[in-house]
């Protein structure tokens, strides 16, 4: 355990290394848009809040474990580009992107967004107790309850116009359904408003969030397979999809995290118990030869997606630590330990740094960003940073 707890510390310090040494955008301010998997840096590439948003999350909540200074500046640099160049103060929302130059580029308000910018601003006002960042959350969380949520039948709506009107494609990306409501969006709200409530203990924010804990559970969960349901119509009618276990495991241990923040004894039970159901249900996903997590399985077409992303191993990390404290069984650690394994064997990038974005099923590298609009620090730094309190617990 003491092993596997310095291994973690020290990739946790190689990660931020990279980002505070290859991101920064010293031309046009904040943080470069895009680095390909050469690390070769595009200066020109739009610049994405939701990356932005997860930069200022990442470095705001390893400043407690490293007390180094730099990332509290990284951090500081990604709240001034945020409340800068994506926060809509005429209309309250978040731009989705921005040219390379800071202007606006793409103004949808896509919920996704939102959600992330407060989980960011409420991390950051954790380690500065800076007011204009918990303000924003607040506003933010205001803005999605007051446009967002739907009253008739629960739940929130995946995007508006920049104005807060209906939009034709509110797909999050190209490989979504366009439906108005689905798993990833209603799961990441969660975790914003969790985020929130643990530093503004506000008695609406936290009935939004149990009663959204409870929408989530009644529709997204299935309890018989383990597995989620992707995305629905706006009366809960599902528009079956594949089988996504990366979003699996970590709805398993971020529900439960989000449930515990209510301080609800009865819905803290439930998603311990779903917590267990979801990640012995990715042990479907887990390859037996090198503990790798395959990305998605296509029951239509009954076939393995045989390739294994980044971002899914690092859930895969903290989902089978956190089913190991719940329940001591063994299992569940020695998927841990298989998994780092195939992490430090094929995903860190020993030579440049980071993490590549995956393999296929022959153990190539996949030729997509070392970092950019979904590539950023947070699946893997929020894997080193659960792991380190973990083990120390």
């Amino acid at each position: 355990m003491a092993n596997l707890k310095n291994e973690i510390y020290n990739e946790l310090l190689s990660i931020l290394s990279y980002w505070e040494s290859h991101m920064p955008d010293d031309i046009n301010g904040g943080f470069i848009g895009a680095i390909d998997y050469t690390d070769t840096k595009d200066f020109s590439a739009d610049k994405g809040s939701v990356l932005n948003a997860r930069i200022l999350w990442a470095f705001s909540a390893a400043y407690p474990i490293t007390k180094n200074e730099a990332h509290l500046k990284i951090a500081e640099r990604a709240f001034k580009y945020i409340t800068n160049h994506f926060y809509d103060k005429v209309n309250g929302g978040i731009y989705w992107s921005v040219n390379a130059d800071g202007t606006h580029k793409d103004t949808k308000n896509q919920i996704y967004a939102l959600a992330f910018a407060i989980y960011g601003l409420s991390e950051f006002f954790s380690v500065t107790n800076n007011d204009d960042s918990l303000q924003l959350a607040v506003n933010l969380y205001e803005v999605i309850e007051k446009y967002s949520y739907d009253p008739v039948n629960k739940g929130y709506f995946e995007a508006f116009t920049q104005n807060w009107k209906p939009i034709e494609d509110l797909r999050l990306s190209a490989k979504d359904v366009n439906e108005k409501k689905t798993m990833n969006t209603h799961l990441h709200i969660a975790e914003g408003y969790a985020n929130l409530y643990r530093i503004w203990p506000n008695e609406s924010l936290q009935k939004s969030l149990i009663q959204l804990l409870h929408t989530i559970n009644d529709h997204f969960i299935n309890s018989d397979t383990g597995h989620l349901r992707l995305f629905f119509n706006e009366e809960w009618i599902e528009k079956p999809d594949v089988i996504s276990y990366g979003h699996d495991i970590e709805a398993a241990w971020l529900l439960q995290w989000c449930a515990e923040v209510t301080n609800d004894d009865a819905l803290i039970a439930i998603y311990k118990r779903e917590a267990i159901t979801m990640t012995d249900a990715t042990f479907e996903g887990i390859d037996t030869n090198d503990g790798g997590l395959w990305y998605e399985y296509d029951p239509n077409e009954n076939k393995m997606i045989a390739e294994k992303h980044w971002w899914p191993q690092s859930e895969l990390l903290i989902g089978m630590i956190n089913a190991w404290q719940l329940t001591g069984d063994q299992k569940y650690w020695d998927a841990t330990q298989h998994n780092w394994k195939f992490i430090k064997d094929y995903i860190i990038d020993k030579q440049n740094g980071e993490w590549i974005w995956g393999v296929d099923s022959n153990y190539n590298g996949m030729q997509k960003d070392k970092a950019g609009f979904w590539k950023c620090p947070y699946h893997n730094s929020r894997a080193c940073i659960e792991l380190i309190k973990r083990l120390d617990s």
